[in-house]
């Protein structure tokens, strides 16, 4: 072990305990992600002289997106990360505590929420998709740091000055892979989407913030993956990949779609 290796923080999982209840920062993670995201949402409507949904349109989709989050991210991690421990114990598909949310997987089920709440309301779907994803980079902020708590989704052995030994994760020193993730994914991506949304050009586009998203979280997704250790259940993939970085293949693509939609649409 290298004796420059970092000591990894201790920080108890559980945030609060009250008798037999506990909350996790797990959850809290998430619950402080959507709440901020659906203010600035909130903010971004106050200030455009045509936004894309009414402040009681936000106001409902949170609890769509809170529904769509948890079940997609649960089933998108149960369905692609380790389907054949869940058909055995099918039980431990409610066990949430325990880690085990996959981003793609609730990309995916905000997408489809979307989808049906502006069909129900009546809404343009690209514009009201636009400004969902300019805050989507605040919930993988919050998601991240909550990976880093549970010393969780570590990084490659390194020797590295920052690297640090993960309980449960052998001796050696590793890439603190999950802040790489909470500050590419998270702060520069907000930062960007924010600055590109904030310009009224670019939201006379349709889809194109969204686009950005795609294909942005999906180029830092795989070159995170290079320092990141896959899941011990699936292992490296043909050519040293893993299974983020070929989850996050389609998300180019579709970005790319819409990033070009938008702009002959201009």
């Amino acid at each position: 072990m290298s004796l420059l290796a970092l000591t990894f923080p201790m920080i108890d999982p559980v945030a609060i305990q009250l008798g037999p209840f506990a909350i996790r920062w797990y959850a809290l993670a998430y619950i402080v992600g959507l709440l901020i995201g659906w203010r600035v949402v909130l903010w971004h409507i106050g200030r455009i002289a045509k936004p894309p949904m009414q402040r009681v349109d936000a106001d409902d989709f949170l609890v769509w997106a809170i529904v769509a989050v948890i079940l997609g991210g649960r089933l998108g991690y149960i369905v692609f990360y380790n389907p054949g421990f869940y058909l055995q114990n099918p039980i431990e598909m409610l066990y949430l505590w325990r880690g085990g949310m996959s981003f793609h997987g609730g990309l995916i089920g905000v997408i489809v929420a979307l989808a049906l709440f502006c069909r129900k309301r009546k809404l343009a779907l690209l514009p009201a998709g636009d400004l969902i994803a300019s805050v989507a980079p605040v919930g993988l902020f919050f998601g991240r740091v909550a990976n880093f708590i549970n010393a969780e989704l570590w990084g490659r052995v390194s020797d590295v000055p920052w690297a640090m030994v993960f309980p449960g994760a052998g001796p050696q020193p590793r890439h603190p892979s999950q802040l790489y993730e909470a500050a590419l994914e998270g702060i520069v991506l907000l930062i960007v989407l924010q600055w590109l949304y904030r310009q009224e050009a670019v939201r006379r586009q349709p889809g194109l913030v969204g686009g950005v998203f795609l294909v942005a979280y999906a180029a830092i997704r795989i070159a995170v993956e290079l320092f990141r250790q896959p899941d011990g259940q699936i292992g490296f993939l043909p050519a040293g990949t893993t299974l983020g970085q070929w989850l996050s293949v389609p998300l180019v693509l579709a970005g790319i779609a819409l990033v070009v939609r938008a702009r002959r649409a201009a």
